[in-house]
């Protein structure tokens, strides 16, 4: 199992900087993916960033070019910096661990953390 714990969600203006972090209760070397998802009051989960074991990344299109997601080995956290804000980037951000075990496939998640974008 993982724990996860974000951190980070503020209120910024548009156009704006903001950086999360997701700090996790073991070793992220042992964890195939770890991902930051997004959902809007009324809307659906969905993917922001993720990055792998081995450092592939992927971004939502929205995104892209704007929010970078990292990680650091020795304090077992990842992070997303977001840049150049929107109100539409508004949104309570969850991390996500993905752990292959055997066959199976566990998805953990952290409690989530609030961003506000002002226009």
């Amino acid at each position: 199992q993982v724990q996860l714990v974000e951190s980070g969600g503020d209120l910024v203006q548009a156009g704006g900087s903001l950086r999360l972090s997701c700090a996790a209760s073991r070793s992220i070397f042992s964890i195939n993916a770890m991902g930051w998802y997004r959902q809007a009051p009324g809307g659906q989960r969905e993917l922001v960033a993720r990055i792998t074991r081995g450092g592939s990344t992927n971004y939502a299109d929205s995104v892209k070019g704007r929010f970078t997601i990292s990680r650091d080995n020795a304090k077992n956290t990842v992070y997303l910096q977001m840049n150049s804000l929107k109100p539409e980037d508004t949104a309570v951000y969850y991390c996500n661990a993905v752990l292959f075990i055997g066959r199976e496939v566990d998805d953990y998640w952290g409690q989530g953390t609030q961003v506000t974008v002002s226009s």
